[in-house]
């Protein structure tokens, strides 16, 4: 699992622009009126080859009669809690203020590394004035610009030297993950494989609220099941509970090896499941897709052919998953859908040979060579898969800067097709001969 780092401070210093540019996404939404960002937003970041998950924090205030800064103080103390280490974030512009101050005096209680990062210092007068943050009496500080980046390095150089290392944990048994929104039907689905109610199922949403274990030992499989909460809109987590609930199923997607995505075949593929989705996704995770309740949908002969295809569309361009309609209730297709998971944990774990890898893609590659760039033409001459945990490719040309995009999708279907990866994203890289 990654560290994580939590970013904080009072409202309008700069912590969501921070977040965006160490995601590379413009996720957290920035403007000049303060107090914007109200929940956590979540992303994942590397500097020097250390990757990290980040927390963006609303602004932290002592005090208030206001519920919605009520709420999100609770929530800054838990991110500093769960963190790994810490970004102080000030303003150079208006100096240091009575809320820096109660923030100061928090950090300073906490038993983890701090940052103090000094925002906003772009000029000389700025950099000058910045020396005054020394009196917060959290030691040294880094000089940055979150807007256009400058200092940024400085900071992350130090701040990665103190995050634990990040181990692939390797258990003898495959970890498969279930997850989804709330009420879609998890804890029933493991409490229908194991013939036991060792889980709290109700009808009211988020009964859940740990990520817990349990080993699978049946009909020749032999597997560790972690059923998590349900994972929500941020807008819509507003107990601290829940907030913790969030963040371990987030870590149980991180720790996993595949992923069980279940939702409500009557509440459809929607927005909430699809970020559930990419998040396992960007994991590099086996997912397998169970669209449960498939009993209650009134069908006709193209039921499952549309909604396969409502979903493939939602997914793309990472369509090779396989989707499974299950009912937990009747038990109906559920030993399919962990035989499918398995196959997808062997998938993601499979090592082709190199020279079977050549033998199959290079003729291909001569028979649909990489179009011609500026009258200059892509020669590859071999490839491998690397030994990392999930599948990675590397195609060695001459001039792998003029390998587009649509090109490396092309490899990558040519690959899915010959050798089998359903439900494992999969990397394509182009390295110089």
């Amino acid at each position: 699992m990654s560290a994580i780092v939590g970013i904080v401070g009072r409202p309008n210093v700069g912590k969501s622009t921070f977040f965006n540019r160490l995601i590379q996404r413009r996720e957290a939404i920035v403007d000049a009126v303060s107090g914007v960002t109200r929940d956590r937003h979540y992303g994942k970041s590397d500097w020097n080859g250390k990757e990290f998950s980040l927390i963006d924090t609303g602004g932290y205030v002592v005090g208030s009669d206001d519920i919605f800064e009520q709420e999100i103080d609770k929530q800054v103390e838990l991110a500093i809690d769960e963190a790994d280490a810490l970004v102080f974030m000030v303003d150079a512009e208006t100096g240091i203020t009575g809320m820096d101050e109660d923030v100061a005096q928090l950090l300073r209680r906490v038993d983890k590394p701090v940052f103090l990062a000094v925002n906003k210092v772009d000029n000389a007068k700025r950099l000058e004035d910045a020396v005054e943050f020394y009196a917060l009496g959290l030691g040294e500080y880094f000089p940055i610009s979150s807007i256009n980046g400058s200092g940024t390095g400085e900071l992350l150089d130090e701040l990665v030297k103190v995050l634990p290392e990040t181990v692939e944990e390797k258990d003898e048994l495959p970890r498969f993950a279930v997850v989804g929104r709330p009420n879609a039907g998890k804890s029933s689905f493991i409490n229908a494989l194991i013939g036991e109610d060792r889980y709290i199922v109700t009808d009211i949403a988020g009964t859940t609220r740990d990520s817990i274990d349990t080993k699978y030992n049946r009909f020749g499989f032999e597997f560790n099941l972690v059923d998590t909460a349900g994972i929500r809109r941020k807008a819509k987590v507003k107990e601290d509970l829940e907030f913790y609930s969030v963040m371990r199923s987030v870590r149980a997607i991180e720790h996993c090896d595949v992923c069980l995505l279940v939702l409500d075949a009557s509440r459809g593929f929607d927005g909430q499941v699809e970020n559930i989705f990419w998040l396992a996704q960007r994991n590099n995770k086996g997912i397998v897709i169970l669209v449960n309740k498939w009993d209650l949908v009134a069908k006709d002969t193209h039921t499952v052919k549309d909604y396969t295809q409502k979903i493939k569309k939602a997914i793309a361009p990472f369509t090779d998953v396989p989707i499974l309609f299950i009912s937990v209730l009747t038990k109906q297709r559920i030993f399919k859908a962990i035989e499918t998971a398995v196959t997808v944990f062997e998938n993601r774990s499979k090592k082709v040979a190199t020279r079977k890898l050549n033998d199959i893609m290079l003729p291909l590659i001569e028979r649909y060579p990489p179009p011609a760039y500026k009258g200059k033409y892509v020669k590859i001459k071999f490839c491998m898969q690397l030994p990392t945990p999930y599948p990675q490719f590397a195609f060695f040309c001459n001039l792998p800067q003029y390998v587009k995009e649509p090109y490396k999708r092309f490899l990558e279907n040519k690959l899915r097709e010959e050798f089998d990866f359903e439900g494992v994203p999969m990397s394509v890289f182009m390295r110089k001969k």
